[in-house]
């Protein structure tokens, strides 16, 4: 149980009367030990208890190390000492406890985002419910500047969604009937109403707060170091501690109580608390402050692949681009301008509900009604049009009726009229607007190489690799394939993808990226989630993931190499045990203090 409030207080006054007993009143030597023996009770009874139920099982925790240099030096009359030793460990704790705390801020946070209730529609009436309690299909009321608390789609109702607390966005978004909008954003000065698309277990909001959950059991290589380190570490100690304080005394090199003294030192300074402190925490920094710039992530272990990350793949359709087709680019043959060309071709598409038809038509504007419009299924379209007759499709869809494609180059659609080739449309994927400036910081971030994977034909990969400027692209490849293409490259691989069928490739990658927070499969693959869509947010996170293990680096080889040259002095009677608590509890301190410093880190 957490000791009240007074005690630490009341074992530092007995610790300072103590010194007031010893070196200004000079009372016996039975009153300063009372004093400061109480003081070390006090301030350290909680660890005194942890050390002997440790020690009971043969867990040589730093508690263990603690408790026996606190008894053994009170035993060899060091009052001071042992009392001084048990108040800075004391203090030590209470600055790593404020420590954790704020570094836990910027996660539990996010659990503000999921609401406790939900406003449902049932027999005509608002009952205020629990969000678990709500169906698929159910209707839910968001009132003004409330949390959405179920994903769903807008009936009634336009506002602007804030969904910081998902994304890292800071600007809101519009959203009108027929928009798909996620739990946690916040609603706007306007009343929504909205069909429940998802159960509240598979909600946006309840799967970020599960990634976050779960991320803590996935540690990085560093991490499981500093753990399997410390197991062994420490009795390793003990025992050199204790051949410290017999060998020296046998061998007639000083009094038995001087060398006991020094291996109490040696206990002291050697408690690997820094390391097992601040590694984990600097991951969970780490990991909570890519959550408030955007990207989750669900270990320490990717935190670790994305920051020694050197090569970043990226899936096209979704990722690059949007997936939304429009015209790239129009050939035409003499005498036929391109405008011409594009409504002749839209007045044969405007019945085709199919992509390619829809980017024509948006290309096109206004176009002359078409009249006997025939579909050929997985071919092409016949119709006439101002009395010519139009034939709109594959080139062998033309060359099947008799027209001549020899001066036709590659394309999407082709188009004939009157027996005649007039012209051909090609169509691309719509590049999105911050993902050649992504890619390109990703190259100032030192990325060696950033390939674009894509089950599209060489035409479209190559005029979208050239926009983007990727050092290399792969196309017409199924899922299977990149997986494939993924594990034979070299390096520390970051795979980038949104889709299902990106799953098996996010598996593959040392770090998998999903983009956004549509695909359930994909994100539940994924060991990370850009969560606003934005590829343009994965050079900062990669910045963020190195500056967070450069501090975690720095700690590690701080911490021993600070206690190594204590404990290389201590056998010369070099440091008192003073400075062997500051190699601890200072160096802990100190290690800590530096890993706070990520939280402060903001994304460039």
């Amino acid at each position: 149980p957490e000791a009240p409030k007074w005690v630490f207080p009341a074992a530092v006054v007995l610790f300072a009367l103590g010194l007031v007993f010893e070196h200004v009143l000079h009372l016996p030597v039975w009153a300063v030990a009372v004093s400061h023996g109480l003081a070390a009770i006090l301030s350290g009874y909680g660890v005194f208890l942890d050390g002997l139920k440790n020690l009971v099982r043969l867990n040589f925790t730093e508690n263990v190390l603690m408790s026996i240099a606190v008894i053994v030096a009170f035993c060899l009359g060091e009052f001071g000492e042992a009392a001084a030793v048990a108040i800075l460990f004391n203090l030590g704790e209470r600055a790593e406890e404020i420590a954790e705390r704020r570094s836990r801020r910027s996660i539990t946070a996010l659990t503000e985002m999921r609401p406790d209730t939900a406003r449902v529609l049932r027999d005509g009436a608002e009952q205020i419910v629990s969000p678990a309690s709500v169906a698929v299909g159910e209707t839910v009321v968001v009132n003004p500047y409330e949390r959405i608390p179920l994903d769903g789609v807008i009936t009634e109702g336009s506002s602007y969604i804030d969904n910081a607390a998902l994304t890292g966005e800071s600007v809101p978004v519009e959203a009108a009937p027929g928009d798909s909008v996620l739990s946690g954003g916040v609603n706007g000065s306007a009343k929504l109403t909205l069909r429940v698309t998802s159960a509240f277990e598979d909600s946006t909001a309840s799967r970020i707060l599960r990634m976050i959950e779960e991320s803590s059991a996935r540690k990085g290589k560093a991490e499981k170091l500093i753990t399997r380190f410390a197991r062994v570490y420490t009795p390793i100690v003990l025992v050199l501690a204790i051949l410290v304080a017999v060998l020296p005394p046998l061998f007639g090199l000083g009094a038995f109580s001087v060398w006991l003294y020094r291996a109490l030192t040696m206990l002291v300074a050697s408690c690997p608390c820094a390391l097992v402190i601040s590694v984990p925490l600097g991951f969970f920094a780490g990991i909570g402050v890519e959550s408030t710039n955007g990207m989750l992530i669900k270990g320490g272990k990717y935190l670790e692949a994305l920051a020694k990350a050197d090569t970043v793949v990226l899936d096209k359709t979704g990722t690059i681009t949007t997936g939304a087709l429009s015209v790239s680019s129009v050939w035409t043959a003499e005498g036929v301008s391109e405008q011409m060309l594009l409504r002749f071709a839209a007045s044969a598409e405007s019945l085709s509900t199919h992509p390619v038809a829809k980017a024509i038509r948006e290309a096109a504007g206004d176009a002359p009604e078409a009249e006997d419009i025939r579909e050929i299924a997985g071919r092409g379209i016949e119709a006439v049009v101002e009395g010519k007759k139009l034939l709109a499709g594959r080139s062998t869809f033309l060359k099947e009726n008799g027209v001549d494609i020899s001066q036709l180059p590659p394309c999407t659609v082709a188009i004939a009229a009157d027996g005649r080739v007039i012209g051909g449309i090609t169509l691309a994927d719509t590049v999105k607007p911050d993902s050649a400036a992504a890619v390109a910081d990703m190259k100032k971030t030192g990325i060696r190489q950033v390939v674009m994977l894509t089950g599209d034909n060489e035409a479209a990969a190559r005029a979208v690799a050239a926009q983007l400027g990727v050092t290399d692209y792969r196309a017409g490849l199924l899922p299977q394939d990149k997986a494939q293409a993924v594990e034979a490259m070299q390096g520390t691989r970051v795979f980038v993808g949104d889709g299902v069928n990106d799953a098996p490739v996010l598996a593959a990658a040392d770090c998998g990226v999903a983009v956004g927070l549509g695909s359930q499969a994909a994100i539940e693959t994924a060991d990370a989630v850009l969560s606003s869509g934005s590829l343009s947010l994965l050079p900062r996170a990669i910045r963020l993931a190195r500056r967070s293990m450069n501090v975690i680096r720095f700690n590690i080889v701080f911490a021993l190499a600070t206690k190594a040259a204590v404990l290389l002095c201590i056998p010369f009677g070099f440091v008192p045990m003073w400075v062997g608590v500051f190699a601890d509890v200072g160096v802990t301190a100190l290690t800590v203090l530096n890993t706070m410093r990520i939280l402060r880190f903001k994304a460039k």
